[in-house]
C-alpha cells in the first residue's frame, strides 16, 4: 500500500513543482483537507461510499476547496484520490507527499536534543554544520534532555549524530571495555 500511496505523492509533487505551487501552502491545504476527513466520519463516509455517485462526490469535493480556498492542482489531485478509492489515504499520503516535496527542495528535517535550550547563535552554527555535512538546507525541531548531562544529540533521518557527553561516556566505557 505504501508504495501505491508513495507514487501518488511522487505524481503530485511533480505537478506541484512543474506548476510552481508554494509549496508550504500546498502541504497546508493537503493537510487541511486530512484533517477534515479525520474529524468527520459522515464526510469519509460519502466519499468512500460506492452507492454515491462520482458527480456527487465531485460536488461535495468542490464545495470543500471553494469553501477553503483551495488551488486547482490540488482539486484535481483530490478528485483522482476519490476516483481511484485513496480519498482515505489522505492523512499517510500527506506525509509522503510533504517529504517527496522535501526531497526534491533538498530539505533535511533534523532533531537536534540538548541539555538546555541553544541560543540562537549555537542554533544557526549547529545547522551551518549540518548542511554542511548533510549537503542539504537544514530544518531543525530542538527539545530539551537533561539525561545528556552535555552537548547535542542529532537525527537526521536515520542517522544519529552523538556529540552528548552521555554518548562520551559510553563509547569510553566499550573501549575500556574491548581494551
Amino acid at each position: 500500500m505504501a508504495a501505491v500511496l508513495g507514487r501518488y505523492a511522487r505524481a503530485f509533487a511533480e505537478v506541484a513543482v512543474k506548476q510552481k505551487l508554494n509549496p508550504e501552502k500546498t502541504v497546508a491545504e493537503l493537510a487541511q483537507v486530512a484533517t477534515l476527513m479525520n474529524e468527520s466520519r459522515e464526510l469519509r463516509n460519502v466519499l468512500a461510499n460506492p452507492a454515491v455517485s462520482r458527480e456527487q462526490k465531485l460536488k461535495l469535493l468542490d464545495a470543500i476547496m471553494s469553501r477553503m480556498q483551495g488551488s486547482k492542482v490540488l482539486r484535481n489531485f483530490l478528485a483522482v484520490l476519490i476516483d481511484q478509492r485513496r480519498i482515505g489515504n489522505i492523512g499517510e499520503l500527506t506525509e509522503l507527499f510533504k517529504q517527496e516535496l522535501d526531497r526534491r527542495m533538498g530539505i533535511a528535517d533534523a532533531k537536534v536534543s540538548s541539555v538546555r535550550e541553544l541560543t540562537a547563535a549555537e542554533k544557526k552554527t549547529l545547522e551551518a554544520q549540518l548542511a554542511e555535512i548533510t549537503g542539504k538546507t537544514v530544518r531543525a525541531t530542538y527539545s530539551e534532555d537533561a539525561s545528556l548531562l552535555g552537548g547535542v544529540l542529532v537525527r537526521v533521518g536515520s542517522t544519529i549524530y552523538d556529540g552528548s557527553v552521555h554518548g562520551r561516556l559510553q563509547r569510553m566505557r566499550q573501549e575500556l571495555a574491548n581494551a
